[in-house]
C-alpha cells in the first residue's frame, strides 16, 4: 500500500481507491487547495506571451 502526504496539511494518507479525496486527506483539504488555485496563490510557470499572442484575433480578416 502506498502512503502519501496530504498536499495541504501533510497528514499521511493511503493512496487507495477507497480514499475518494486522494491525494488529500479530506474534503476540507481538497477545498482549501482549490481555493488557493482560485486566488492565484499557485501558478504554472511559463514564458511571457509575445505581442502576436496577446491578441490572436488581429490576424483574422
Amino acid at each position: 500500500m502506498t502512503v502519501v502526504a496530504c498536499p495541504t496539511c501533510g497528514k499521511k494518507v493511503e493512496w487507495t481507491p477507497a480514499n475518494k479525496y486522494r491525494p488529500f486527506c479530506s474534503e476540507r483539504c481538497k477545498q482549501i487547495d482549490l481555493g488557493a488555485w482560485a486566488e492565484e496563490k499557485y501558478s504554472i510557470p511559463g514564458s511571457a506571451p509575445t505581442e502576436a499572442q496577446d491578441n490572436p484575433l488581429d490576424d483574422q480578416h
